[in-house]
């Protein structure tokens, strides 16, 4: 097995993966399907197979552990991919995130998250594209692209129908084929038959009764249709009996422990399971293998990248292309100001990614604050915190930390047995500790123990204590200070793992002099594939405060400033995996904050730093409004480079924006009786706003710019073969060049059938310098106008195409016959 080879036209049948097959016993071949642990499958060093590695993703790529010691690129949320509504922005991030994977020795990107925003409370939903299935697949085949043209394979994930975090292990999706084929299985077709996805992650939902990882939708449409000739991996737990195996399910993990195993080889010796069909996954996973060149004697689809960038230049250029200005009088950008009243928890404090499984740690993080400084330095540059938005316990500061046993900074951690023997040590730079995978002796842990000297700038009291579920004991200077053991809520991986629960008591601290503090915790194991896991946090929760009193200082900063820039968001128990949220209201008391600072400088900006919508009952007093979304690493600095009109803000809304959650079409997250309805069929985000005549706060597909846009001359030949090209004129009519994102929606309004009032069918990207007009050409697929009613079926007739910048502002109109 030793013959070269390339992977030009290799397939699952070819000799080369054939003769590896046939050398297997039932017994290997069915070990190769559940994972080696956490993160790897199983080697093989008979036929040539070393271990694949997969990674989170999908906004970085975190590696094989968990660990600010090995930090990663953090990248924006994929909401502001999205928002940038280009593809070949897209297409670079996917093979940024590649780059990434390849430093750290990473096979597979286990992204990107394409489940569609049906409802803005979906906890999740700042992971996820946008909720029209025609913009989210073409961001994803570009992704997929991005990643694969470097060699490294992407998952596009959760198949399907996984648009929501309540119950989301057991919950039964109830949705309509017609709504599962034009909108959920949509999203992720071009993925699959334009660029080629070497993995899909099934889900953890059950879809019409079937578990995903057991339902027919894994070969129909997915193999049997689309052409898919990659590996179904499983979600982290979510294969949960041998009937998967029956199905087009092909790998399960985590491992080693699952339910395949000796269960899965008993049962093709009885015959309930074909070994054809194991067979078959185990074609798969070493094609998979040979792709990424862990198959030795056949060469890897790319031996290097060949898309190389700078990733934290990228990093700041993509999270301004994807910010959204959707209010503006003409502050923007802003000029040359004297002073600036820079106010929000999270202006200094910013979120730069959402809570859950594809969290990264980045080596640095760039503020607005930091931003700003930097960006106006000639400018008096205040800071006021105004409003408290922590919820929970946030880590120590590292550069508040020193290790007092090295003396150098972060801490020192000591796991120990049952017996009290020290069975594993190390030295850590941060005090947010998770042990997911990795060398760690999680399963003999006793007592885990962290130290650290702690110093804090500022002489007063502070919250200090740990979020962990399990028995701890905190000790601050040897006296013991709490002594608790927090219960878990729930058994979601994202409530009781990524997010548990926190104690905390208050402590004293005088500026610049360090206190001995030492946590011994005693963690409860957790169940099933996270038994050898463990999430722990040592820090501070938000002390009781006079928040009249920070929101006045805030106004007081405001009044003396030429401008005030108020950075408003969310926090971690807001946006995250594993829990939806309850309401669309900015924590704390910001929006008081944001009324009080309008009223006392009109000359403000307000910044908004959330994953997904939130309401802005204040909008249209700001003088600008600018939706951010997680911005990646580099935020801060893209923040500031869009305020001073170095970079234009890029974005268009891939998602509605309500101005209230009362008026959301289409809000419900929460099963009832184990069932989540998707009543409303083929009318999500902009259609069921349309449908219901309601109006949100912002449009799908709304965005401003530096410079202004006319359309004109707009013109098709009609269909010829598949797809209709529509070309425009689009003229920048303003004094600098800009972007602009040309959207063409489809209607009929006499069809014989339920149609949206009208759909998404094409969009482009024009990039002009002031006073030029360019012709942009939008393709639209005949496939585009079609409907499922057991097949994909063409009503004859007249459709109207309409083109414009928003889902309800379109100008222009075309008439097109099928």
């Amino acid at each position: 097995m030793s013959t070269q080879n390339t992977l030009t036209d290799l397939t699952e049948d070819s000799p080369e993966i054939t003769s590896r097959l046939e050398a297997l016993t039932l017994e290997e071949k069915v070990q190769l399907l559940t994972g080696r642990d956490f993160w790897t499958t199983w080697p093989i060093e008979k036929i040539g197979l070393r271990r694949i590695l997969v990674s989170d993703g999908p906004s970085g790529v975190r590696g094989e552990v968990w660990d600010e010691r090995s930090p990663s690129l953090n990248l924006p949320s994929a909401t502001a991919l999205s928002s940038s509504w280009d593809t070949e922005i897209a297409r670079r991030y996917g093979a940024a995130s590649a780059v990434e994977a390849r430093r750290k020795g990473v096979d597979v990107v286990l992204g990107p998250t394409i489940n569609l925003h049906r409802s803005p409370l979906g906890g999740r939903h700042f992971e996820a594209f946008s909720e029209d299935p025609v913009l989210t697949a073409q961001l994803a085949a570009a992704y997929v692209e991005g990643v694969q043209d470097n060699g490294v394979g992407a998952t596009p994930k959760h198949y399907i129908a996984n648009d929501f975090e309540t119950e989301r292990f057991t919950a039964d999706v109830q949705v309509s084929d017609r709504a599962l084929r034009e909108l959920y299985l949509r999203a992720f077709e071009d993925a699959i038959t334009e660029a080629g996805a070497w993995l899909v992650m099934s889900a953890y939902n059950s879809v019409n009764g079937a578990t995903a990882t057991e339902n027919d939708l894994l070969e129909t449409p997915l193999n049997s249709e689309w052409g898919f000739d990659g590996v179904v991996i499983s979600d982290w737990t979510a294969v949960r009996s041998i009937e998967s195996a029956k199905h087009s399910q092909d790998l399960a993990m985590p491992g080693p422990v699952g339910p395949w195993g000796d269960a899965l080889v008993d049962a093709v010796r009885r015959g309930d399971v074909e070994e054809a069909a194991i067979d078959r996954k185990v074609r798969r996973l070493l094609l998979l293998a040979a792709r990424v060149g862990a198959l030795e004697g056949v060469e890897p689809v790319v031996a290097e990248p060949v898309t190389v960038e700078d990733g934290v230049a990228f990093a700041r250029e993509a999270a301004a292309e994807g910010s959204v200005l959707v209010g503006n009088d003409g502050i923007l950008p802003l000029g040359r100001p004297q002073s600036i009243a820079v106010i929000g928890h999270n202006a200094k404090n910013a979120r730069t990614q959402g809570g859950g499984s594809a969290t990264v740690l980045p080596e640095h993080v760039v503020s607005p604050l930091d931003g700003i400084r930097a960006a106006f330095p000639e400018a008096e540059v205040g800071y006021a915190i105004g409003a408290i938005v922590q919820e929970g316990l946030a880590e120590f500061e590292r550069d508040a930390m020193a290790n007092p046993v090295t003396g150098g900074p972060g801490a020192h951690v000591e796991f120990l047995d049952e017996s009290g023997d020290v069975i594993f040590a190390e030295d850590r730079l941060a005090s947010a500790l998770v042990y997911f995978g990795g060398d760690a002796p999680v399963g003999s842990l006793g007592t885990l123990v962290f130290e650290t000297d702690l110093t804090m700038e500022e002489t007063g009291t502070v919250r200090l204590g740990f979020a962990s579920v399990g028995t701890g004991r905190v000790f601050v200077d040897g006296e013991l200070l709490i002594e608790a053991a927090p219960e878990g809520v729930g058994d979601d991986l994202g409530a009781a793992f990524l997010a548990p629960p926190a104690v905390s008591a208050p402590v004293d601290f005088e500026a610049g002099r360090s206190r001995r503090v030492r946590v011994e915790l005693r963690p409860q194991r957790l169940e099933g594939g996270l038994s050898h896991a463990l999430s722990v946090t040592f820090g501070t929760e938000p002390v009781e405060t006079d928040a009249d009193r920070l929101i006045a200082d805030a106004v007081a900063a405001a009044a003396s400033a030429d401008v005030a820039v108020v950075v408003v968001g969310t926090n971690s128990r807001v946006e995250s995996e594993g829990y939806d949220r309850s309401d669309l209201r900015l924590p704390g008391r910001q929006d008081d904050l944001v009324r009080a600072v309008l009223e006392a400088n009109p000359r403000t900006v307000v910044v908004v730093n959330a994953g997904s919508p939130v309401e802005l009952p204040w909008r249209e007093d700001a003088a600008a409004v600018l939706l951010t979304w997680f911005g990646g690493q580099e935020y801060g600095a893209a923040v500031a480079d869009i305020l001073t009109g170095a970079r234009e803000p890029g974005g268009r809304l891939p998602t509605t924006w309500p101005a209230r959650m009362a008026d959301v079409p289409v809000l419900d997250v929460t099963p009832v009786g184990g069932v989540l309805r998707y009543d409303e069929g083929i009318h999500i985000g902009y259609r069921a706003w349309l449908r219901a005549g309601a109006t949100p706060a912002y449009p799908f597909g709304h965005g401003l710019g530096y410079t202004t846009w006319s359309l004109s001359d707009a013109a098709t030949d009609g269909f010829a073969a598949e797809k209709a090209d529509v070309r425009v004129g689009v003229t920048n009519s303003g004094d600098r060049a800009g972007k602009h994102v040309v959207q063409v929606y489809a209607e009929k309004r006499d069809s014989a059938v339920e149609r949206p009032e009208r759909w998404l069918v094409g969009f482009a990207v024009i990039r002009a310098a002031a006073g030029e007009t360019v012709e942009a050409t939008i393709p639209v697929p005949r496939r585009a106008l079609a409907y499922w009613d057991g097949g994909w079926q063409f009503e004859a007739g007249d459709y109207v195409l309409r083109l414009g910048s928003s889902a309800t502002d379109l100008p222009l109109a075309l008439t097109v016959t099928l």
